[in-house]
């Protein structure tokens, strides 16, 4: 039988196509450089590119992640999620709202990790958010019973369509439970892969005076 540390070590690593990129023509705000890191990787087609990993702590100060999408990106630099507040995540959130998120689009050799804090959003951009979801996904956030444990599996589609019997009568119907979350960075690292392993990181911290650029060893 192979040895499986031997196996993960032949898989090969960094192996997307790095765009080009100088960390010295960077903006001096870091939106500006999301957004286009972002859109690149929609236009260059990686796979989920909406995609991260959101990273919270729970109440024994213990840390969670989970994947999830991201939803927007406001023009105050905010990057939206959104969760039902019974999850794990929405709970975590709550009782303690710092956070981070973690991007990679492997196909580009890039990656992206955001620091912050998260503000729950209005009553009216959360039913927003929810009503802009597919009628499938709003039945399952009906049940408002994500994260708990599925104690009757056959009962488990019986909901469901119960929920789905609600949207359909009721097109406007909204989980008050189903909240959007800005995320407010306080400091955003990019990282570009590089052949050569020496890779390119830059980092912006928000200070009171503004945002602090600055690169960092591979």
């Amino acid at each position: 039988m192979t040895d499986l540390r031997e196996l993960l070590r032949a898989v090969p690593s960094v192996t997307g196509t790095a765009p080009g990129w100088d960390p010295a023509d960077a903006p001096d705000e870091p939106r500006e450089l999301f957004v286009e890191w972002l859109v690149n990787a929609v236009d260059n087609g990686a796979r989920e590119p909406l995609a991260a990993t959101l990273s919270t702590v729970d109440a024994t100060g213990a840390p969670d992640a989970r994947v999830l999408v991201i939803k927007n990106v406001t023009d105050d630099f905010r990057i939206d999620i959104a969760t039902g507040l019974e999850s794990a995540k929405g709970r975590q959130l709550v009782a303690d709202p710092r956070c981070a998120l973690t991007f990679y689009w492997s196909a580009l050799a890039r990656g992206v990790r955001v620091r912050g804090v998260a503000h729950a959003g209005t009553a009216a951009e959360s039913a927003a958010d929810f009503l802009a979801r597919h009628p499938d996904a709003r039945a399952i956030a009906a049940t408002e019973l994500q994260s708990s444990p599925m104690l009757d599996p056959d009962a488990h589609e019986r909901l469901i369509e119960a929920q789905r019997a609600r949207i359909a009568s009721d097109p406007n119907l909204v989980s008050p439970t189903w909240t959007l979350w800005h995320i407010e960075p306080s400091c955003v690292e990019f990282w570009q892969g590089m052949p050569s392993r020496d890779h390119l990181r830059l980092r912006y911290t928000h200070e009171s005076s503004g945002w602090r650029r600055e690169r960092l060893w591979a």
